[in-house]
């Protein structure tokens, strides 16, 4: 009896009062001169279902994926004029380049050490010496874009170049 009386909301159970000299008493048991009084039912308003949580801006919406790299200069079958092999490339990026992506350059089909943050990108002779270097004047580059991890996300096709250099005593290179 007493675990039933105990489950039973606390508004649905009989309750008495009584009084003493601090005034009324209410208790869950009958006892001499107590009166049962009767409880409304608790006014109760339920709380709003709770809603999935909304995911960081960041984490919701993916970047769009690159879709076009495309190498502007040199262009196919150009001609670059240096003596140590330093040059530019410029290419279009379409979206642009993420902040948190990076260009690198293949050069001759060997990847070069550097990372950049650009489309531009200037070979450096030393770049030229370890990679490129030789007798032969057709050279070929390709630009990747990579993301923090060095995932490749897109590159461009690779281009073929001329390399000339100026004739020195009388010999060409």
């Amino acid at each position: 009896m007493l675990a039933a009386h105990a489950m039973a909301p606390t508004w649905a159970q009989t309750v008495y009062e009584s009084k003493d000299k601090a005034g009324p008493v209410f208790s869950d048991r009958p006892s001499a001169g107590a009166a049962p009084v009767q409880l409304q039912a608790p006014n109760v308003v339920s709380a709003p279902a709770a809603k999935a949580p909304t995911p960081p801006a960041s984490a919701a919406a993916a970047p769009p994926p690159y879709r076009r790299f495309v190498i502007d200069r040199p262009a196919a079958q150009d001609t670059v004029h240096s003596n140590t092999g330093e040059f530019a490339v410029s290419a279009t990026l379409a979206p642009p380049l993420r902040a948190s992506d990076r260009v690198r350059v293949l050069l001759d089909g060997n990847l070069l050490n550097g990372v950049y943050r650009s489309t531009g990108v200037r070979i450096g002779a030393s770049d030229w010496s370890w990679a490129a270097a030789g007798t032969n004047s057709e050279h070929s580059v390709q630009l990747v874009v990579v993301d923090a991890a060095g995932k490749p996300l897109i590159e461009t096709p690779a281009v073929a170049f001329y390399v000339r250099r100026a004739a020195v005593g009388g010999k060409r290179h």
